[in-house]
């Protein structure tokens, strides 16, 4: 069924995409466990509290970009990014463990248009973020597990695309890498609300909170566990629709500037 109008929360929260009770339809669990390029995003919420994202490696001159919604960096409640974050690439029930294979956030770009002063519906269209990472053991993020091509507005309808993210809110628990597939659906004037407009629609996925960022992947290659990344996970009606949004031309620039030497 054709989507007409799609709830838009009245504000932006590290964890967007929450639902009251779970609906019928299910994300299914990666056949695999896991993808190499897609990981999971944490830092502390305080309260003893951990904050959960998703995201995926892209391809950038110093190896060291993930892609994310912008929501996960910086909201109306809290503008400033966290203190400490890191990228667990290829998380799979790693628990308490996961510092082990994590990646510091060394810094944090989001687009101009987020910004978080204004109405959550006059910013949606920019909900998406780049995020350098620090090296590790000297090595990128990229040379140990390989990246993602990006693709640019605008997108073509019909094709496969795979949404992946590690929902945590009910019925899920965070640690199992999920999907939700179908094709390409650009939504345009009638099908939305106007924030909605040329984000990509899926329907029959229930992703939750934590599934925040995670990568819309077109041409998905098992061998390299990499594919084209089209859009990243935005919003969700609560009953089973999701909208991914895709990036605009604009943000080359910014994933420019993520990818610089030293970013």
């Amino acid at each position: 069924m054709r989507l007409t109008r799609l709830p838009i929360p009245a504000a932006l929260t590290a964890v967007l995409l929450v639902v009251a009770a779970p609906p019928a339809v299910a994300a299914e669990p990666w056949e695999t466990g896991a993808v190499s390029t897609v990981g999971k995003l944490i830092w502390d919420a305080g309260g003893g509290r951990l904050g959960f994202c998703s995201g995926a490696v892209v391809d950038a001159p110093n190896g060291s970009v993930v892609a994310t919604a912008a929501h996960c960096v910086r909201t109306r409640e809290q503008p400033e990014p966290p203190e400490e974050v890191w990228f667990v690439p290829g998380y799979d029930h790693a628990g308490d463990a996961w510092r082990e294979d994590a990646w510091r956030v060394a810094s944090f770009h989001t687009p101009d248009g987020w910004d978080v002063t204004r109405p959550t519906a006059e910013i949606l269209p920019h909900d998406y973020a780049f995020l350098t990472l620090a090296e590790k053991d000297g090595r990128t993020v990229r040379e140990a597990h390989g990246a993602n091509r990006i693709a640019f507005e605008p997108l073509r309808e019909g094709d496969p695309v795979t949404a992946l993210g590690y929902p945590a809110a009910a019925p899920y628990d965070g640690e199992s890498l999920r999907y939700c597939a179908g094709e390409t659906d650009v939504l345009t004037e009638g099908e939305a609300q106007e924030p909605n407009l040329g984000g990509l629609l899926l329907n029959d996925c229930d992703m939750t909170a934590g599934s925040s960022g995670g990568p819309w992947l077109e041409e998905y290659d098992e061998a390299t566990e990499s594919g084209t990344l089209v859009a990243v996970m935005s919003v969700g009606s609560g009953d089973g629709q999701v909208v991914g949004r895709p990036f605009p031309e604009a943000a080359r620039a910014l994933l420019a500037t993520a990818g610089a030497a030293g970013a």
